[in-house]
């Protein structure tokens, strides 16, 4: 079967390949084996390859932090997965044809899912989910702000806030972003600048902030920070800009605002499976009831090293999905 692995850290162009390697076999009694469907490529993902990513096995090794999949076979002791299930995998290494996991590190995606919008359920939504549910308690009628607001968490943000009545400043790095997000129907959306602060302030009527979420880092969450209320909460969950933080001490000592992190890993160990699994189902029955992430193009798993350069110059457009069993699978089943 194809597997991609990473050969050296550095440039996925030179060091991405993608290979052939042994079938992983038969189920063990408490595993399921299935068939990779199609898997996105996140900023992560990118980051992984490069060498700069929290993690870094030793080489070779297979990026892929998630995935959908159609079940083979299961082991003898499964009951909740049937073969033909479509699922999502919460362990990594998915950028391959075939996986063999533990049966309950799989979640089974309701049958009337569209199967490229379930392979990008893994992360992103349920970011956007705890962000908005687990780092502070936020009402109807809240506000929060946000940096890279028109990438693929930021859009979800914007529109679970919507769900819940949560007002939202958003935050871009180039004008011509702010018109895509005015065609979500946001509240408020204004490019980042050293006056972020003050273009808030007039945006919003001094209305008070108490949330800042912040992808971006370096000097970018200064800037945030500067929008949030005095005693809110900013918290840091990626870093674009590849930079330390750095932050006066006036934004802890004078203006009481906490500063935290948020790792969905770290997030979602604190719950139940069946709290995991309620979030997921949460999630799903957003997607069969319209929300959608934007799909640029989708790949063969051959063409893995173009892929990627896609992916890497387009984070602000379309997700960039690859077919490892061909794209023939991503069609819907046809019905008897």
């Amino acid at each position: 079967m194809k597997t991609v692995v990473v050969t050296q850290y550095g440039d996925p162009e030179k060091y991405v390949r993608c290979i052939e390697v042994p079938d992983p076999g038969a189920p063990g009694e408490d595993e399921v084996l299935f068939d990779v469907v199609a898997f996105p490529i996140n900023p992560a993902d990118i980051s992984f390859c490069w060498g700069r990513y929290r993690l870094r096995p030793e080489l070779p090794a297979t990026p892929g932090a998630e995935c959908v999949g159609r079940v083979v076979a299961i082991g003898r002791a499964v009951r909740h997965i049937a073969v033909g299930d479509l699922v999502i995998n919460l362990d990594r290494e998915n950028w391959t044809q075939r996986r063999l996991v533990k049966a309950h590190r799989v979640i089974v995606v309701p049958a009337e899912i569209d199967v490229k919008q379930a392979a990008m359920t893994r992360i992103n939504p349920p970011t956007a989910h705890l962000l908005l549910s687990d780092v502070v308690t936020l009402n109807r009628g809240d506000w929060i702000i946000q940096n890279a607001a028109n990438s693929a968490v930021g859009r979800l943000i914007i529109a679970f806030a919507k769900e819940r009545g949560i007002n939202t400043v958003n935050v871009v790095r180039r004008d011509e972003a702010r018109q895509q997000l005015a065609d979500l129907g946001v509240d408020f959306c204004v490019t980042d600048s050293e006056n972020l602060a003050r273009s808030v302030r007039a945006l919003t009527d001094n209305t008070a902030i108490k949330l800042g979420i912040d992808a971006v880092a370096g000097s970018a969450t200064n800037r945030i920070a500067s929008c949030v209320a005095d005693g809110g909460v900013v918290c840091i969950y990626g870093s674009v800009s590849r930079e330390n933080i750095v932050l006066p001490p006036a934004h802890l000592v004078y203006r009481g605002l906490k500063f935290t992190g948020f790792l969905l890993g770290r997030f979602l160990d604190r719950k139940s499976e069946a709290n995991v699994a309620g979030i997921y189902r949460e999630i799903f029955a957003r997607i069969a009831h319209g929300l959608r992430v934007d799909i640029e193009r989708v790949y063969p798993i051959e063409d893995i090293g173009e892929a990627i350069a896609h992916a890497d110059r387009a984070r602000d457009g379309g997700k960039i999905l690859v077919a490892p069993n061909g794209l023939e699978r991503l069609l819907p089943a046809r019905q008897s």
